[in-house]
Order: structure tokens, then sequence, then C-alpha cells
């Protein structure tokens, strides 16, 4: 199967300028194209969400062709209207400065930079800083109507919400963006611009501005492609790549590999096939086999546990998906007690937990005590009835004697105990 007919099968094609023509192009492996995906530094860190843009361009370049990840140092300071109902707060240059770099580390744990065929990351701060506004207006703004760009759906969404509008600022968004596709045009031979569904009015304006700069210089009218591809979505109706604690980052600093494994993990069945089309490099056989697995066993999420080995691998290496993959498996077993202390305060991050001074182990801490004060059981008399049908757990070994006490010798993690009730209970005791 060639590229094009992968993103087809995938759904990753939502619209293209030209789809024969871009199909074509693709099928000529001595000739490679040139294609970029532009990245809003507006956070120091990509999220899950951005992750279906680099993707894009890994098989792109694992196909042969030369992906650009675009940064935008200069577009940054303004601000993509797309998708948004007000305007964002301005960025100054230190910020946008370090956000950049965060953003470079994240594409780099996605692209081959070195190698036969290295990805290239590029600024369009390069080309905009020394840039006046009368060239701007001359060389680029005369080769747009008002009328066209008001046409365009990020800019009349705006115009329509009376109480916030949109500023001549993000209105001229559209103008650096097309500039952008004409400078690596010139600069690196691009032909292709891909980004999200909501980025096609910027990326058609960047193939209309370079052909009239062209054509006002003399020159053939080049072949240049659009290809957008579907916003992630999930079926419940809340934002992908967000979850109770926040983002879903893909920078280690601020989202851990484990809480990244089991982002994916807790994928729900409606859309987990979509996933492993959108995020995974699987073969057409394996996806069909774990479309199988998910319809015959949902049971054993033979899907989910697939598509979180192949993202964490993906984004943190082998290394990482062996921890996440541990801790997870932790929680219900005997391995809770092989975990160091950061993962297991990772692990047990949405677990309650209680802090005790260590001494109370030495005087004989009952395990029915320990019950009451974490708040597992409502009374002793609970306790010792919940410990009778086989219910608690100290470090995932069940407790029988309901006069147990708890030992120092069953310290974990450096002073840490986990209490469990029945299957999904858990909580963290502390000693210090």
């Amino acid at each position: 199967m060639n590229l094009y007919q992968d993103l087809l099968e995938r759904g990753l094609s939502y619209q293209q300028t030209d789809d024969a023509g871009l199909d074509l192009a693709l099928r000529n492996p001595a000739e490679p194209i040139t294609l970029y995906v532009g990245f809003d530094p507006s956070a120091d860190s990509l999220h899950a969400g951005n992750l279906l843009g680099l993707l894009i361009l890994r098989r792109f370049q694992l196909a042969g062709h030369r992906a650009i990840a675009l940064m935008g140092g200069a577009t940054g300071m303004i601000g993509d209207p797309s998708g948004k109902t007000r305007e964002r707060l301005l960025l100054d240059e230190d910020r946008l400065r370090h956000n950049i770099e965060g953003i470079a580390n994240a594409a780099r744990r996605v692209l081959a930079f070195d190698g036969p065929n290295p990805a290239r990351l590029v600024n369009n701060y390069d080309w905009f800083k020394d840039v006046n506004v009368l060239w701007f207006l001359r060389e680029v703004g005369k080769h747009f109507t008002v009328n066209h760009m008001v046409a365009k759906e990020s800019v009349r969404a705006r115009l329509e919400d009376r109480e916030h509008g949109i500023s001549y600022t993000e209105f001229s968004y559209m103008l650096l963006q097309a500039y952008d596709f004409f400078r690596l045009y010139k600069d690196h031979g691009c032909t292709l611009q891909v980004g999200g569904s909501d980025q096609w009015g910027n990326i058609t304006a960047g193939i209309e501005l370079t052909r009239r700069k062209e054509a006002a210089d003399g020159g053939a009218t080049p072949k240049l492609f659009g290809l957008t591809h579907p916003l992630v979505t999930k079926s419940d109706g809340t934002k992908f790549g967000k979850s109770e604690q926040g983002s879903i980052w893909l920078d280690p600093a601020k989202t851990s590999p484990y809480r990244f494994y089991q982002f994916f993990i807790q994928t729900a069945d409606a859309d987990v096939l979509t996933y492993l089309n959108y995020f995974t490099f699987l073969p057409g056989e394996q996806r069909a086999a774990l479309a199988e697995s998910l319809q015959r066993e949902p049971e054993k999420r033979a899907a989910q546990q697939t598509l979180a080995s192949e993202m964490t691998r993906l984004v943190h290496g082998d290394g990482e998906l062996v921890r996440a993959e541990k801790a997870s498996q932790a929680l219900f077993g005997a391995t809770i007690r092989e975990l160091d202390e950061a993962t297991l305060l990772e692990v047990m991050a949405d677990a309650p937990s209680t802090q005790k001074p260590r001494s109370v182990l030495e005087s004989g801490y009952a395990v029915v005590d320990a019950l009451v004060d974490s708040g597992l059981c409502a009374s002793k008399g609970a306790a010792r009835r919940d410990i009778t049908a086989g219910g608690i757990y100290i470090n995932n070994d069940r407790v029988s004697d309901a006069n147990a006490a708890l030992a120092a010798g069953e310290l974990i993690a450096g002073g840490h105990m986990v209490l469990r009730k029945g299957k999904k209970t858990h909580h963290l005791l502390r000693f210090t």
C-alpha cells in the first residue's frame, strides 16, 4: 500500500486541494516531496492532541519524503484565531523562545533529525524579524482581498461574535501563515502543507499567495498541495488530550510516562480503533485483529493495551514503557513491592493518603485502626467484617487475621504501605 492510500485507509485525509495530483506526486520514489506542519508555541510542550501532526510528518519521512517542523516564533506573537472564541494573551520573546525549545524537544522524540533523510526544524521568526509593514503590505497584502479573507470560516465565525469580535492583529494571521508557505517553497522547495481541518483556510491562502507571487515574477505555476487531517475528538464529547488532572503533555516533566500510558489505557472502546488508525504505525492486519478482539473479548482490552504501549514507546522509549507497564501491573500484584518511591507516588497520585509517625508501628498499629483512620471502613466492626470476608489487602497481600497489626517489615518504597479494599479502592499510608 502506498502512502496516500494508507492515509485514506486510516481516515487521516480530511480535505485535499488536489486529491489525484497529490496521490500521483507521492507515488514517485525518485522524486520525494518536501512538506511542513506548523506548531504554535503557546505552551512549552506539545500535548497528545498535537501528536497527529508530528506523526503525519513521521509517516512521510519513513516513506522517503522530507519533513519540516515549522516553529511559529513570529506567528506565535499574533495567535491563530482558528477555533478560538476570543483573542489569546500575547507572549513576549523570552517566553516564545522557551516554548519553542520545549516544542523542538518534543519533535525530536518523534522525528529523525539525523541519518539519510533528516527532518528539519525551521522558525518563521527568521524571515519575519526584519520585515517592515510597508514591504509586507506591498508584497503580501496586495494579493488578498478583504472579501476573500472574511469568507474564511475562522474569520467569519469571529465576526459574527459581537461580544468579542476579531482584532486586526488576528485578522492578519492568515497573511503571515500564507507567507510561511511561500518562503518554505522558495527556501526549501516545500510543496505540501499539512494541518488540522481548522487550518484549511490558512493552507489554501498559502497556496494562492505562492502561485500569485510566482506568476507576478514571471515563473511557472508551481504544483502545490494542501492536506488536512481530522481534529481528534472523543466519542463522549470531551476534549481529546485532557484528563481530570489536565492536559496530557509529551514532556515527561509535565506528564510522567506512567500517566501518559494510563491516559491511552483508559481509552473508551468507542474511540480506541480510531486512535489505533491515527496514532500507531501498526499494519492493517494487526489493527483488524485488534478490532476483532475488541468485538469478541472487550474485557481483555487488548486494543487499549496495544495503543498505550505503542504511544509510550514512540514518545518515551522502551525503557519508560517497561516502567509504565510494571507500575500499572503493580496496583494489583506483588510487584508493588519493587517500585521505587517516585514511581509508587505516581501510581498512587489519585488515591487519598494518611501520614503517621513510624513509631506507631513499634507500639502496634492494628490493621483495623488503619482501616478506620484511612476512611476505608466506617468502624472497627466493619473493618473486621471486611477482613473476614477477604476484602482487605496490604501491599496487595490479603489480610486474613482481623487482629493483625502492621509491621515495619511491610514498609515499601522508603516508608509506605498500600491499603486496598475490594478491587479498586486504594489508600496510601505514609510513615515518617
